[in-house]
This record gives structure tokens, sequence and C-alpha cells, in this order.
């Protein structure tokens, strides 16, 4: 057990995680050369189209150190976007260290930091690299500076590395072996593995991606899941080396994947415990908090046939992805479908696109909204995640918006343009810091604000340097309203929004002017209509055919 490593990649977005991952396993030989390509770890078709990781992956290796002894070293490479940051935060509950990369050229953005913290808050080791130092534009000194005065984690002996030319990657790993503690547990004890991740696959069934804290797994043995007490035999064990190789055993500090044949989807919940039916620990592992989906949408099917498929395909995705949120919901006019949630926009994308290239699916996506408290007049508080189940306004006695606590950090030289857009955005400012060229900016948004299109206007209006983190913080009463539209007289519940009193005047007028361009003339003329309650706030009209008889 003291030569097992087990340790994350964790960086912001671009950092070079990937290219990183795919040295380490060149150097260790886990594929041979034939078999290498560019990021390897980044299986979807999807993630290699946008270039982004979006599932983090696990990989086995043994990695010969100078001292002469044989380590194996368990790593995980993480996503970067702040979608998904339930990923980076459960797999960082597998190890015992954390690689934070750290680009030479653009220095430490706020994604490091939300990462590095998550890290710290699990009491993990964390090891500083400076990757890309063969651009002409690196500047390691300035950057392990930033890394001390923003972090505060000590940088001034990080390990330089290109893990694009390979410079300095074998450093990294003897640096790894060193600094980054074995795994703690008893070989001998009941077992308990925490299931990282689960994915479904049509002939096996559920496979999970476990870590043995306690305790030997071994192929045949009949398993206990602690949630469902259901007992389960295990089949077939083994690693990733990122091949799946099949083990007769897991010990205690190992990361593998598990096929136990079962064949409900939430058989084995991610954040479970995995126990012997024979000899089962007492108590469960600490899991994964929940995270609270931040926006929601309306997703239904093109053809109402495609129902039932619509419903599995979610559900196996759902298996995979632990922060995905759905319950079924029927509209008037879109017939029935399912309320989603989501992380982010870029997760609602990134979803939406799997779903209709992995399962053969046509979708139609409504407006994303966010959670709304409300106070009725009852003096009952309900949450409200779409706009049609806002109750009348007569009912409300007080409605509360989400805010957003936004960290961004970006050059000075932007730093007007980035106050006026969060201003715009109904922000209000609680602290600013400067650190030498960079400046640390923190603003409370609405969440509504944050999830429309804040991330794209904040690049555009700093030129792609400035950086965002932003979580939830608390509801705050605003004078919210709903704008309904009205197509010659009869409200449309899928086309509702709900909107700031200040910006509704503007965002009902763009919206009906849209509508107009988008329904066809008919022989009648045909009214559409914004509106407050029963105040009509912009119309249009889609003139009649012309009839010339």
């Amino acid at each position: 057990m003291k030569n097992i490593r087990n340790f994350s990649i964790i960086a912001h977005i671009d950092h070079g995680k990937s290219t990183l991952s795919d040295r380490i396993i060149q150097i260790c030989g886990g594929l041979s050369d034939r078999e290498m390509e560019a990021q390897v770890l980044d299986s979807m078709d999807l993630e290699r189209e946008r270039g982004i990781t979006i599932k983090a992956q696990s990989v086995t290796l043994d990695f010969k150190a100078s001292d002469g002894e044989t380590y194996q070293l368990n790593f995980i490479d993480t996503p970067g976007h702040v979608d998904f940051s339930y990923e980076v935060s459960r797999s960082l509950a597998a190890c015992e260290g954390a690689l934070l990369v750290v680009d030479a050229g653009q220095g430490v953005e706020a994604q490091t930091l939300a990462n590095c913290y998550t890290a710290m808050e699990m009491d993990l080791e964390v090891v500083p690299v400076l990757n890309k130092i063969d651009l002409p534009a690196a500047d390691p000194e300035r950057v392990a500076e930033e890394i001390e005065d923003i972090v505060g984690i000590d940088a001034t002996d990080a390990v330089r590395c290109s893990a694009k030319t390979g410079v300095g990657v074998t450093d990294v790993l003897e640096r790894l072996v060193r600094d980054i503690p074995p795994p703690q547990g008893d070989p001998d004890g009941p077992l308990q593995a925490l299931i990282i991740d689960s994915w479904f696959d049509n002939y096996l069934g559920v496979v999970s991606l476990v870590r043995i804290k306690n305790g030997t797994m071994r192929k045949g043995d009949k398993i206990k899941v602690m949630s469902t007490g259901q007992t389960y035999n295990a089949d077939r064990l083994g690693i990733f080396t990122p091949k799946q190789v099949d083990r007769t055993e897991l010990k205690c500090g190992e990361v593998g994947w598990l096929v136990c044949a079962i064949k409900d989807i939430l058989g084995a919940p991610v954040g479970d415990t995995l126990t012997s039916a024979r000899n089962p620990a007492e108590k469960a592992l600490p899991g994964f908090k929940k995270v609270k989906p931040q926006v929601y949408a309306g997703l239904f099917p093109v053809s109402s046939d495609d129902y039932e498929s619509f419903r599995d395909a979610l559900g196996k995705l759902s298996l995979n992805d632990a922060s995905l949120f759905y319950e079924p919901e029927s509209s008037s006019a879109l017939g029935f479908g399912f309320r989603c949630g989501f992380l982010g926009l870029l997760h609602m994308e990134i979803i939406q696109e799997r779903l209709e290239r992995e399962y053969d699916l046509d979708l139609i996506t409504t407006a994303p909204t966010v959670v709304y408290e409300v106070e009725t007049t009852a003096k009952e508080t309900i949450y409200v995640d779409s706009p049609s189940k806002l109750p009348p306004l007569n009912n409300i006695y007080e409605l509360r918006e989400p805010i957003a606590e936004c960290h961004m950090l970006l050059p000075q030289a932007y730093l007007g343009n980035v106050i006026t857009l969060c201003i715009e955005k109904r922000g209000v400012q609680t602290n600013m810091v400067y650190h030498g060229n960079q400046v640390a900016l923190t603003y409370e948004i609405p969440m509504a604000e944050v999830v429309l299109d804040f991330f794209d206007r904040l690049k555009s209006t700093s030129r792609g340097y400035a950086s965002l983190d932003y979580n939830f913080k608390r509801f705050q009463a605003s004078d919210m309203v709903r704008v309904d539209v009205l197509i010659n007289n009869e409200r449309v519940d899928a086309l509702a929004l709900i909107t700031h009193r200040d910006n509704s005047q503007s965002r009902g007028r763009e919206l009906v002017e849209k509508m107009k361009d988008l329904i066809p003339r008919q022989q009648f003329d045909i009214a559409i209509q914004a509106a407050i309650g029963t105040h009509i706030i912009a119309r249009s009209t889609v003139k009649q055919l012309r009839k010339n008889v």
C-alpha cells in the first residue's frame, strides 16, 4: 500500500490537463505508441469536437522512480469548466493529492482558485506544476509569484514542464511520488468501497468506478449496496490502463471498475458505499454533498411517439451524470416532456447534444429559467422552477430571486468595462483586491442574469482575459414579474418568462417582434401580445394575406 499514489489533475480550462495526462500515460507505458493519440482520455465525440473534458476519467499506471521502487499511480483527469465542478469534487474524494496545473503564460485564473480551494477543503496535498514553458510568452517566475499571492501555496520550487514536448514530465512524476502521501486504510478490515462514477453498458449493465477505502474486493464476492441493502455478485473487476483490464482482486487504496450485472439504473447510485455481504462494514462512507441544479428548462420530444425512448435515454444519462435532475411535465402547446435541471448553460447544451446524438432524439427546449422562492399571501413558501407554476399576482406576498456570488479575475486594463457590465446586470460589488497586474472582483449578481449571457459578455468585453467562478449565495426579495405571450388572445404557456420589472418592457417587445417574424401569414390577422397580468405591454400583428379576387 505504501507504493500507491492516488491523485487528480485540476486546472483552469485549457491549461493543459489532458495533454499532461497523455504524456504521463506515455512515459509509464500505459499504451503502445501505435495506440497513442492526442487527448486519449477524452473519449466522447463531443469532448473531442469542443476540445474540452466533460467526464472525469481514471487510469492506473506503474512508474519506476529514481529510488528504484515501482509505484502504482492511480490518476483521474478532471474537467475544467465551472458547470462540471461536481465531477471535480467527486474525483478529489477518491484521492490523497492533486496536481494543480497552471499555464506559465496565462497565470492563475478563477477556476484554478475554485478547484484548488475544493482540494484544500478536503485536506489534499496540492502539488503546483507550471505547464507550457516551451511557449515564447511563458514567464514561470511571475506565475510562481502569482500562485503564492493569490492561491497561497508555496510555489518557489514548483515543477516546470511542457506537456506538449514532454520536457520535465518525469520530474512531475518524481515530485508526485515524493510529496503525495500513500492511502490510509485497513487492508484486513471489512470491505468499504466508494462509488465515484457509474455508466450504463448495453451488454454488462451498470459499470461502476470504485475506490477501495478498507478491505479487499475479490472476483466472485457477494457485495452489498449500503443505501438499498441489495446484494450482487462481483462478476468482473479490474483497472483502466486506459484500456479495461481484468483483475482477480482490487486491494485497499486502489481505484478500479466493477461489473455486478446490475440492470436497474438506480441500483448503485454515485456516492454510495459497497461492502461485502458476509462481513459488512458498520457504517457507510461519507458520500458527496448533493448539488442543486441552477438552471431549469423544459425538454420536449418533437414527435410524441418518442416520449418513451426519451424517458429511457434520460435515465441512462442521469446515471452517468449525477448532477442532472428531471421530472415529467406537460404543456398544452408542446405535449408531454420533462423539466430538467442543469448546473449551467454549457451543461444544458452538452446534455441536449448527447441526447440528440447518442439516443437519436429530436428535442425542443424551452427558455432556461432559475428557481424562485415565492411567499404566498397564505404565508406558505413555495419554489417555482417554471413560469407556468407561478401563482397569480394577487396571491403573491413576496417573490425572491436567487443571488449568485461571482468571483472574477481580470487584468486591470479591463476593470472599467467589467464593472459597467456588472452594474447593467443589477450586480452589487462586495470586494475588490489588486494582485500585481490582476484584479480580483467579487460581485453579487442575480442568478437569472448570470445564466442568461453574462459569461459570453464578460469574455467579449475583456477580450477573453477575464475568468469567472460563481456559486449560489441566497434568495433575495425582488420586483420580478411574469410576462405572458398571447396569440389571438390565448395564452401560450411555453413562451412565458419571468423577468425583472425594469427589463420587462424591452424583453416583452423583443419576444413579440421575434414571434412576428416566425409565424407565417394566414387568411386572417394574428395579434401577438405580451402581457403582465392583464396589462398589455407590447403588441404586433401578423397581417392577413391579401385576397385579389
